[in-house]
């Protein structure tokens, strides 16, 4: 959640797994650490999803957040990436006081809309718009257990939505079937591949 990164900027905590292209290499540094690293082009602040339809859970932190990350990379522009709802019906949804998707969705759309106009961000990446979308569209399930995205299709849709909305260019021939996961492959079929296209599309 954003409190706690703000506590572990504001003390300079080693609390980040350092990886390279999503494999850890035994280091823990700091935010400003991770900042200072490269020249970024973008940098993506985000709540966690279990606080993420509640806007108080967001200030101050977010503020001090993008302020830190202003003085360490001016040059970097500042995205929201939207996270989702819960899947409808799922006990975890039910714990928080939704029944679907939508309803909680609606609030954390809200909230993550309120946070990008608080600190004036340079826009907003839609994987939770993505996600409802895809339901729309006909896809069975877009989560794994009820609130992370689905290891096939989910996580394919939205790294379609950050190319997309990163990059400006069509993912229309994007080929792909399948994520590798512990060893095994997850498999997208040709349904769900179809769904991803034109989700994506609809909302970007």
């Amino acid at each position: 959640p954003l409190d706690k990164h703000f506590r572990n900027f504001m003390g300079d905590k080693a609390e980040y797994d350092f990886e390279v292209n999503g494999n850890s290499i035994g280091l823990k540094i700091s935010i400003g650490e991770a900042l200072l690293m490269r020249n970024w082009d973008y940098v993506t602040l985000q709540q966690a999803s279990r606080s993420s339809f509640k806007y108080e859970t967001y200030t101050p932190y977010i503020t001090e957040l993008a302020e830190y990350v202003r003085e360490l990379c001016p040059k970097a522009k500042i995205l929201i990436h939207q996270t989702w709802g819960y899947e409808t019906g799922s006990d975890r949804i039910k714990n928080f006081g939704f029944e679907t998707y939508d309803d909680m969705f609606a609030k954390v759309k809200e909230c993550y809309a309120n946070a990008a106009k608080e600190i004036n961000a340079d826009g907003i990446i839609p994987c939770g718009e993505v996600l409802q979308a895809a339901q729309k569209n006909g896809m069975e399930k877009v989560h794994r257990d009820g609130f992370h995205a689905g290891l096939g299709a989910g996580r394919f849709m939205l790294a379609l939505t950050w190319y997309k909305y990163i990059t400006g260019n069509s993912i229309d021939n994007v080929k792909f079937d399948g994520f590798e996961f512990d060893g095994k492959l997850v498999e997208v079929t040709e349904e769900e591949y179809k769904i991803a296209i034109k989700s994506v599309n609809d909302i970007l």
